[in-house]
């Protein structure tokens, strides 16, 4: 009996050995986070910690934060903490006590506040005005110098530090309060070389975990896909006029970035989008959102029934195309880039088969020549729900301070990077081509600012900068006859074409290439590849009724599908996997079967096994018993070592109750994982049973009780014949 199994029969008396709780330390990441970018790191729950009911922008509380409080030493945090507490006490206003800042202005004279500040021409006086929203006052003369030094006063206001004054005088015309200074709430400089030397300390893997804490979200809850769709979000403050759209489910984030994550964008409702808002205003001149934001994102844009202004729409589909837009006879250029965000209330499939994956737009949006002018689609639907579990405690960038990198990034063009080692299919179209190209400089900038990618790193950003603008491509084709199909993909230099599908084409191949408005017959010869996308790899027979209108009853024989044998490869984040398709026809009339897989250790890793353990017993018949080895590793530290024993007991005494004997030994074979079943069949699996993506929701959640609703990891599985048998 080996090691492993006397520490099962043990288990009792382990259970109750006395474990000590380790104190929290910090992780070797963080460690060359502060390391290496000291002084322009936070640690992201701290915002939590400090903004209370103060309705502010994270971007003003880290900027606060990073002058107090960015530091490792937890005495220097707590006290920055405490400092940032106080300022926002003493000099935040909040709208139910604007009267009593009032009052503090004119008691004292002169009094700094955090607010709001939106600046106003007074043509008929000659004069800037100034409005603070929370304070609730106007009519405050700012002069021309500063007005001219932060011209984002007069579109849509910005987060300043303010001393006002007070000063009443007799003239009623004159405003009592008066502006002593006025402090933009966003960094004045950085050391770029220096952020490039940093990043180069850095893995890839470390480096997008640390762009995903500064977003505030915790690595660990995201896949390698997952981390890429968070990041996708930023291209828009990293690439000049970059078109993005994302829908997808209520309550994933689609909006916090723009409004959240920098000074520098401008999140506004899509029903408020007018054409002198937006761009300009022809009665007096005044620049609209794109001549002074970086980025403008339209919330709630999605609504198939929303009042559009057509006139609206031909103006932005001229400026997502050619970066311009007319004031009367004058031509005006702009850089702002444009995010479409919006919820759907379908499903992927169901949008499918009945329209495409735009459904959702307003109907005047719902055109292809503007959807054509957009160089990406986020798949919404992909990004799990936010749960407060899922943000992070670790370090990240103060939000200016990357807010300002990512800015002084728009000057450059990364787009060319790949073609050192890769070109793009030449029935690629000029468009087509500009999307990819914009997607793919953008995720460089963000993850290789510094230009030292491997031709891997490379390849993995161009296949999702191409996978974005497919997305777009092939649902136009759904709308407009008259487009071109276009094969996407790309070639190594030294040949070799690579295509690239989306994922819900791998997911729904019926659905996905059905409904086009080009030829059909450019599908046809999909029909059987699609039918076996779903079984294994083997396609369904046809029906054929031999005996049809002779009233003579005709029985043939049809021989069983043979089982698939090869490598399959699956997506991360796709749906509609289970043990039940993806392993049981091959385990099915097996008496002895063999799992190694050496990461048996953690609870949702225990249900996996559990559900394939249940999977086996119900296609048994009852009278039938099964031996079942699981060869595994136990965990190093004596504490978790417990648990994961405990955890193996009750499921072996549970397969026993349904004829399954399960025996436990030590894994000989190291990391690899697969499958032998006494029929014949080896399945090598690369992840093991854990293909499915952590998650922590509850029994009224649908991926609880049916595994083909979860979202899987990246993996691959191949089957063996090692035993061809009679």
């Amino acid at each position: 009996m080996t090691n492993l199994e006397d520490a099962l029969g043990k288990i009792d008396v382990l259970a109750n050995a006395e474990t000590t709780d380790a104190a929290p330390v910090e992780s070797a990441l963080d460690e060359k986070i502060n390391e290496h970018f000291a002084g322009a790191v936070v640690r992201k729950d701290l915002v939590k910690a400090v903004k209370g009911n103060a309705i502010v922008p994270s971007y003003v509380l880290e900027y606060l934060l990073g002058q107090y409080a960015a530091s490792d030493d937890e005495a220097t945090i707590q006290a920055g903490i405490e400092t940032v507490r106080k300022i926002l006490a003493e000099h935040y206003v909040h709208r139910n006590e604007s009267e009593l800042v009032k009052s503090k202005i004119k008691e004292r004279g002169r009094y700094r506040i955090i607010d709001k500040v939106s600046v106003a021409l007074n043509e008929k006086d000659d004069v800037y005005q100034a409005t603070f929203a929370n304070l609730g006052i106007s009519g405050v003369i700012v002069d021309s110098a500063t007005v001219g030094a932060h011209p984002k006063l007069l579109v849509g206001g910005v987060w300043c530090l303010c001393d006002v004054e007070y000063f009443h005088t007799e003239d009623a015309r004159v405003s009592p309060w008066i502006l002593g200074s006025l402090k933009p709430i966003q960094m004045s400089n950085f050391d770029y070389d220096g952020y490039l030397d940093a990043r180069a300390k850095f893995t890839t893997d470390e480096w997008i975990d640390l762009l995903l804490q500064s977003i505030g979200f915790d690595p660990e809850m995201f896949g390698r896909r997952g981390k890429l769709l968070q990041l996708v979000r930023l291209i828009p403050f990293v690439e000049r006029n970059y078109n993005l759209v994302e829908l997808g489910p209520k309550g994933t984030g689609k909006s916090h970035i723009y409004s959240e994550f920098s000074p520098h964008g401008m999140l506004i409702s899509g029903g408020e989008v007018t054409v002198p808002k937006l761009f300009v205003n022809n009665s007096n001149g005044r620049l609209g959102l794109v001549g002074y934001w970086d980025v403008v994102a339209f919330d709630e844009f999605a609504g198939k029934k929303k009042r559009t202004d057509k006139a609206l729409v031909d103006i932005m589909k001229n400026y997502m195309a050619n970066k311009s837009f007319s004031r009367g006879v004058e031509t005006l250029g702009a850089e702002a880039s444009m995010v479409f965000v919006g919820n759907t209330s379908h499903t992927v499939p169901y949008m499918l088969k009945h329209s495409d994956l735009f459904d959702e737009l307003p109907e005047s949006y719902h055109d292809p020549a503007f959807l054509d002018r957009l160089h990406f689609y986020i798949p919404g639907w992909e990004v799990d729900t936010i749960r407060s579990e899922m943000f992070s405690s670790g370090y990240g960038f103060v939000v200016d301070y990357i807010a300002e990198v990512l800015k002084s990034m728009r000057n450059l063009d990364y787009s060319d990077r790949y073609q050192q080692y890769f070109t793009l299919g030449s029935d690629i179209s000029t468009r087509d081509r500009d999307g990819i190209h914009k997607t793919f400089s953008g995720l460089m900038k963000l993850l290789y600012p510094h230009e030292q990618a491997t031709a891997e790193e490379v390849e993995e950003i161009l296949r999702f900068a191409i996978e974005g603008r497919k997305r777009v491509k092939d649902q136009i084709l759904r709308i407009d006859a008259t487009m071109t199909d276009v094969r996407f993909g790309y070639e190594p230099i030294g040949g070799g074409w690579r295509s690239v599908a989306t994922l819900e084409e791998d997911e729904f191949p019926t659905y996905y290439r059905s409904h086009r408005a080009t030829s059909i017959g450019a599908d046809q010869d999909m029909s059987v590849e699609a039918a076996g996308a779903d079984s294994g790899g083997e396609a369904s027979l046809p029906r054929v009724d031999l005996a049809a209108g002779t009233g003579v009853q005709i029985e043939v024989e049809v021989p069983e599908p043979k089982l698939f044998e090869g490598h399959r490869d699956f997506v991360e984040n796709q749906r509609g996997v289970s043990y039940e398709t993806l392993l049981m026809p091959y385990l099915e009339g097996a008496a002895e079967i063999e799992l190694h897989d050496p990461y048996v250790r953690m609870n949702h890793q225990g249900r996996n096994l559990v559900e394939l353990l249940a999977m086996i017993a119900s296609a048994k018949d009852p009278a039938d018993e099964i031996n079942f080895k699981l060869f595994t590793l136990l965990e190093e530290e004596r504490e978790y070592q417990n648990k994961q024993l405990q955890m193996l007991k009750e499921i072996v005494q549970g397969a026993a109750q349904q004829g399954i004997k399960v025996d436990v030994a030590k894994d000989p074979g190291g990391h690899d994982r697969w499958i032998r079943t006494d029929t014949g069949w080896r399945i090598n699996l690369g992840r093991g049973l854990d293909i499915f993506q952590k998650s922590d929701g509850d029994w009224f959640d649908f991926g609880s009780s049916r595994q083909e609703f979860r979202q899987v990891r990246a993996f691959g599985v191949t089957y063996i014949r090692e035993d061809k048998g009679d």
